[in-house]
């Protein structure tokens, strides 16, 4: 009973440090560990809703756009119609885990995991992303959005 007591006090505590919500809000990462860019338009599934939808329903991702997902300690990929890289990072942006093409059918976790990146397969190889990398994730230049809040031209 005390060990549901504590993981429930946890739950309550990860869910509890979202970020506010927006369903526009897009931010841009960075490897500052590797001098890379990982995404220059992510979308922010910070709400129980847009955590739950992810990626479902879409053709692919674009290069240089994902989905930042938090607070989340794993994704499945059922339903999915593409490979996908995980970058899983904890409370303070550094990567503890990393899964290169997760393909359709899959379930990934990572239980020190405060939130994770879902990227367009190949983007962890193409910026030598690697667990221990610190990211800087900081708002992103309006300019790379579209008026209607979607990633730059060829995303799904």
């Amino acid at each position: 009973m005390r060990a549901i007591r504590l993981i429930a006090d946890n739950l309550r505590k990860l869910f509890a440090s979202s970020p506010p919500s927006d369903p526009n809000r897009r931010v841009r990462a960075a490897n500052t560990t590797r001098g890379t860019v990982l995404a220059s338009s992510l979308e922010v599934a910070d709400t129980g809703p847009a955590r739950n939808k992810g990626l479902l329903k879409r053709q692919g991702l674009a290069a240089g756009c994902g989905l930042w997902i938090v607070p989340c300690q794993s994704v499945h990929t059922f339903f999915m119609r593409f490979s996908i890289d995980l970058v899983y990072l904890d409370g303070h942006k550094r990567v503890r885990k990393v899964r290169t093409a997760v393909g359709p059918g899959r379930i990934s976790f990572c239980l020190t995991a405060q939130s994770v990146i879902e990227l367009p397969a190949g983007t962890i190889l193409q910026t030598q992303t690697q667990r221990g990398d610190t990211l800087l994730i900081e708002p992103c230049n309006p300019c790379q959005v579209d008026v209607r809040g979607e990633c730059p031209p060829n995303s799904p």
